[in-house]
């Protein structure tokens, strides 16, 4: 049965659907703004939605469609607890790691329960349980499941949320080329999904965050409305989230070295005041930054016609929070705030950005005393110890790894997919007896689609004129039919048979049968924007029309009775 002639059609007297004039408080997005004013969804507390029926109805559609791609590509449901033991957290060693902090309660046995944000940890216990040989392997396993995160800024109305409902996938493979095809056929999947959403979206290098693992993409929806920041090379060939890209940094000429010596710098403590008072270029000065990585201080340092990147640095000292350090702690660890200097501090560990290495040399530096800097500062001969990595921030303008110029875009992320190896299963013993019959650990790949997000994001892609404009694969209904003076028989009639052989047909009608203004009638019809309104009047009646409304290609055509039926039965499916 198809998914329309499962939700079937509706009558509005006797249907739960109000809308609003007025927009939402805090409004941030368009999308915010027609979910609310369309009667899609109620607000019940902070980041915490209802779905009327009229939202939810494109919430079914798109969950259809989810498992209509993933049930024929062979892929298995199950449905996993909200509710979970920390027990499995503490195994997986992110009880007290997880960002945002996890939700806990303690039950009536004082046990500890998770209320879970992601489900990792349980799939990876099922499958620990039920998997003995390698026989029993590859599959991958799929569930629509309610998570719940402590967002502490949630916002855009359900771009960013707290309770949310999520299409989470994971894989199970003997070997990395299984991994690879499992991940490759995910991409494969997604990308159809969004297309019959009439979402376009492009595949990102991405940050694995909270989730693990060695290699992840993100699916984007390129929107002004969106919290990502992407870049994108002119010539295609590479995109990255802006807190995973890598760009080809400028070297420069090695100068002559020159032995260090004292500058008198007045109150110059910034990057600019100094620029401005020596009169010299960004890339002869170093910016010291100090950070507290958990419980740990660390110097980072780069050079200056260039950013730190925080996610790049707390990634590499696998900190689950990276702040900068207070001028308390500064003062602590002997350091002078605003003239920071890396040179004879041995307290502190220090990170290099390797831009240092590809710059001129003789840096300008802190002095680690007030109102002094150092000159001619050389990282490649002075006798201290360093760590050398990537810590920059691209940026737009910024030269790509292909040798192209790098754009910046917002946008939305709609989906997430990971290569998480044996992250997991190693640490909660998922592991399988191979040909030889020595145990291995099974190697996972998991993979999320927000549902509540990528409706918001089909409506930021689509809408226009006031209006969502859904595309019909999602639309809560296809047909909007109205009734105008409702009260004549001869309306009220056609109408009816109208509304019961479509719907016999298997199309989901609208059927507006409210007593109500012509005027309110169309508004309503109007913001709600099906694709196609039909209209019955006692005037198309008398001419032996009927008024068919095309939002696609905004046209009004005139059909009988006859060639309307035919016109659905050609034009739209059920």
């Amino acid at each position: 049965m198809s998914i329309n002639k499962l939700l079937g059609s509706k009558k509005l007297t006797s249907y739960f659907w109000k809308t609003y004039r007025e927009d939402p408080q805090n409004i941030e997005t368009e999308s915010h703004r027609l979910l609310h004013r369309t009667g899609f969804i109620s607000q019940l507390s902070t980041g915490i939605f209802s779905f009327l029926p009229m939202g939810w109805r494109s919430i079914e559609k798109i969950k259809n469609i989810i498992r209509e791609e993933m049930n024929s590509s062979g892929l298995i449901e199950i449905n996993l607890p909200v509710i979970q033991p920390s027990d499995l957290w503490k195994t997986s060693e992110r009880l007290d790691t997880f960002i945002p902090p996890l939700s806990k309660f303690q039950d009536r046995r004082d046990n500890q329960l998770i209320i879970a944000p992601t489900h990792e940890e349980a799939v990876t216990d099922m499958v620990a349980k039920n998997v003995n040989s390698y026989r029993d392997l590859p599959f991958t396993l799929y569930q629509i499941q309610t998570k719940y995160r402590e967002d502490p800024r949630p916002r855009a109305g359900l771009l960013r949320v707290r309770e949310f409902e999520m299409n989470d996938a994971y894989s199970f493979d003997v070997d990395e080329e299984g991994l690879d095809l499992s991940y490759k056929n995910m991409i494969k999947i997604y990308k159809n999904i969004f297309m019959r959403c009439s979402t376009e979206v492009i595949i990102v290098d991405a940050d694995s965050g909270a989730i693990g693992g060695k290699e992840s993409n993100e699916f984007v929806m390129l929107a002004d409305s969106g919290e990502d920041v992407i870049l994108i090379s002119k010539d295609k060939l590479y995109a990255a989230n802006v807190e995973k890209a890598i760009f080809k940094k400028e070297k420069f000429e090695k100068e002559n070295t020159i032995n260090l010596q004292y500058l008198d710098t007045p109150n110059k403590k910034t990057i600019d005041e100094l620029k401005d008072f020596l009169s010299i270029d960004n890339k002869k000065m170093l910016k010291t930054v100090i950070y507290k990585a958990d419980d740990e201080i660390v110097g980072c340092v780069i050079r200056s016609d260039y950013n730190f990147n925080e996610t790049k640095i707390r990634n590499y000292l696998n900190a689950t929070n990276l702040n900068l350090a207070s001028d308390k702690v500064i003062i602590s660890k002997d350091l002078v705030p605003g003239f920071i200097s890396p040179i004879n501090i041995e307290n502190i560990r220090f990170l290099y950005d390797d831009s240092v290495l590809l710059g001129p040399g003789n840096f300008i530096v802190g002095g680690n005393t007030k109102d002094k800097h150092y000159k001619g500062f050389n990282l490649d001969q002075d006798s201290i110890s360093y760590e050398i990595l990537d810590i920059a921030e691209a940026e737009e303008g910024h030269i790509s790894i292909n040798e192209s110029i790098l754009e910046s875009f917002r946008g939305i992320e709609v989906g997430h997919i990971f290569k998480l190896g044996d992250v997991y299963s190693k640490k909660m013993g998922a592991n399988f007896s191979n040909k030889e019959g020595k145990n291995q650990n099974i190697l996972m790949g998991c993979y999320g689609i927000g549902v509540g997000r990528l409706l918001a994001a089909c409506i930021e892609a689509n809408q226009k004129n006031n209006s969502m404009n859904l595309p019909l694969s999602i639309s809560p209904f296809s047909i909007y039919l109205v009734a105008l003076q409702i009260k004549d028989e001869k309306v009220k009639n056609l109408a009816e048979k109208i509304y019961k052989e479509l719907t016999d047909l298997g199309f989901d009608l609208l059927f507006d049968d409210r007593d109500i203004q012509t005027g309110v009638k169309f508004n309503d019809s109007d913001l709600l924007s099906l694709p196609v309104r039909r209209v019955i009047s006692k005037r198309n009646i008398q001419n032996d029309s009927i008024e068919v409304f095309e939002r696609d290609t905004d046209s009004t055509i005139s059909l009988t009775y006859d060639e309307t039926i035919t016109y659905f039965k050609t034009n739209l499916i059920p």
